[in-house]
């Protein structure tokens, strides 16, 4: 095991066999990864990527196909219990009982976990996520992101010092997205999470690992991060007609990288850098544009700039 290590895995796979196929799919292909204790470690990549997958097996809750790993010096299936109660977990609004308030929600999950003076922090929580108004609704009929604010709240009370965190963000507003960043960078636990969200990662994370495929592709720093936009700029170009023509114009040229994925409601292009922008104008000319405007770009626009 690599030193200062908090958790490490080794060749770590999940196959899937498809029902009534002779296929099978790997969600996770000998993923190799190690954390340090206080690190903020990010998984990031495109949906089925298998960061979920990850997720839920360094949580105990699946089994690996094969390979395995070590958690606080605990062997990942054989030691399973005693990883549990070192751990706290966060997927989505789902882990949330949605037939009884959220007061209810988080006074269950603080006895389960035996958590000490759990009134007294439900209320210091509540306050802190600005969802005590809503403490005696039932969950069932709060919105999205107070659900996912009341899984946060729900997730940080149980006090472990490993955090796994599926999509924390998805729903919240920019105000709450920042809050979370600020307690997730003060808490003082080994974090690990997963995102789509670039401008979270590069506030909050010391490395992110990018997973394609059930892959590992590359692992970068935070200084790395920063990084990856480079000199160029994304670009959004909305048309009704030729569209297929533009796409095609484009990809003539070397200083355009082109995202296919989104051609249906529009075309989205990665240029090198930002002169090439009035070279871009240049092209448009002939087309009946009704709509063009500079993006952040997000993960796979960057991944796709990263691997052409």
């Amino acid at each position: 095991m690599t030193k200062d290590a908090l958790i490490e895995t080794f060749d770590l796979s999940k196959t899937y066999h498809l029902k009534g196929r002779d296929k099978h799919r790997n969600a996770l292909k000998d993923v190799n990864i190690s954390i340090k204790k206080g690190e903020i470690f990010g998984l990031l990549g495109p949906n089925g990527a298998g960061k979920t997958t990850l997720i839920q097996i360094l949580t105990t809750l699946l089994h690996p196909t094969s390979g395995y790993a070590i958690i606080d010096g605990h062997h990942l299936i054989k030691d399973a219990k005693k990883i549990k109660s070192k751990i706290a977990l966060m997927l989505g609004s789902d882990m949330l009982y949605h037939r009884i308030t959220a007061h209810d929600n988080l006074k269950f999950f603080c006895k389960l976990y035996q958590v000490p003076k759990y009134e007294q922090k439900i209320l210091e929580m509540s306050k802190l996520f600005g969802i005590e108004k809503w403490l005696n609704q039932y969950v069932e009929h709060l919105s999205s992101g107070l659900k996912m604010k009341l899984a946060l709240a729900r997730t940080l009370l149980l006090e472990r010092y490993i955090l796994f965190l599926d999509e924390p963000t998805r729903g919240l507003d920019v105000k709450t997205v920042n809050l979370f960043i600020d307690i997730i960078k003060n808490v003082g636990s080994t974090v690990i999470f997963t995102s789509h969200d670039l401008s979270v990662v590069e506030k909050l994370c010391d490395r992110i690992a990018f997973i394609k495929d059930g892959k590992i592709i590359k692992i970068w720093t935070q200084d790395e991060i920063r990084n990856l936009a480079g000199p160029g700029i994304t670009v959004e170009i909305f048309l009704d007609t030729k569209k297929q023509e533009l796409i095609s114009e484009l990809r003539d040229h070397d200083f355009i990288l082109v995202n296919s994925d989104h051609m249906n409601e529009n075309i989205l292009v990665y240029l090198k850098e930002r002169k090439d922008y009035k070279n871009l104008l240049n092209l448009l000319g002939k087309y009946e544009i009704t709509k063009i405007k500079e993006v952040e770009p997000s993960l796979e626009d960057l991944f796709l700039k990263l691997i052409d």
